[in-house]
């Protein structure tokens, strides 16, 4: 029976019985992965009466978009920009200073880097609940709650943007460092135009993680805003939770899925346009630890 299912594709190709295995479960994922996501869009363009059914609609019997004229009524463009300014001022100051930190542990020595590094990696055990608190106390203090630099300056400080950097820069050939070095160029000068151009896979990577984890964040723009103009999509979309004080409001269902419709949109296309990217990125930070 094994030996049936072996098929065999040329030298290179062949496809065993546990290959098939593994896109069968790899498409049984994909496929429970992508079965709320079509119910979410779905539901955005039904009428109220008809989300809470018996039996799961696909498809709407009626098709209508009165749901996103009622997410619009909302001043949803300022949110959205708030989101597009604050999410891509952090992804690329975390880049940036992901790689500095990254080439530094991996190329230069200094005394305690190793301890330094493993610093770095026990601060990802710290939920962020216990230490949000005193930053948000900090910000009070200096009468920055509620802006731009609230929102920003926190976040930048991404451990794991360090890490990604470090393991590519680990596994990259010094010999290409050298040959700058006997040419005169200058420790900034060989990572600026030798290491950071090669570490494009992990810079697009890192670019996927840091645009999806700050698009999504919730609680620290939660408590630092205060105001209609300052706050991001997912603070502002929350008000369309069809849950209110203890009530479910079964009408607020097909608004609430148009608004995470639209706050889902954007990391999902970051994604899709750039998953081959991400996929090389991840794999080139395993190569050596």
């Amino acid at each position: 029976m094994v030996a049936r299912l072996k098929l065999v594709m040329g030298a290179q190709g062949r496809l065993t019985v546990g290959r098939v295995l593994l896109w069968i479960i790899g498409l049984w994922l994909a496929y429970m992965w992508i079965l709320p996501f079509v119910w979410m869009v779905s539901t955005s363009f039904k009428l109220p009466g008809e989300v809470m059914t018996q039996t799961i609609e696909w498809i709407p019997r009626t098709w209508t978009l009165d749901n996103y004229r009622v997410v619009f009524q909302k001043p949803i463009i300022r949110w959205l920009w708030n989101s597009m300014v604050v999410t891509t001022a952090i992804t690329l100051a975390s880049i940036m200073l992901g790689a500095a930190a990254g080439y530094a542990l991996a190329r230069m020595n200094f005394p305690g880097r190793n301890v330094f590094f493993m610093m770095l990696l026990l601060s990802l055990m710290i939920p962020t609940e216990m230490t949000i608190v005193p930053r948000f106390i900090a910000f009070l203090r200096l009468r920055a709650t509620d802006s731009y630099a609230a929102l920003i300056l926190p976040p930048i400080a991404e451990v794991f943007s360090v890490y990604l950097f470090r393991q590519f820069f680990l596994s990259l050939p010094r010999e290409l460092e050298e040959a700058a070095a006997m040419d005169g160029a200058s420790r900034f000068r060989i990572f600026r135009v030798i290491a950071l151009p090669l570490a494009r896979a992990t810079t697009i990577a890192a670019a996927v993680l840091l645009f999806t984890t700050n698009w999504n964040a919730f609680l620290w723009p939660l408590l630092i805003t205060f105001s209609e103009e300052m706050k991001t999509l997912p603070i502002g979309m929350a008000a369309f939770a069809p849950v209110t004080m203890n009530r479910t409001q079964i009408e607020s269902y097909a608004p609430g899925m148009a608004a995470m419709t639209i706050l889902g949109v954007p990391s999902l296309i970051v994604f899709l346009f750039l998953q081959r990217y991400f996929m090389e990125g991840v794999i080139s930070t395993g190569i050596k630890g």
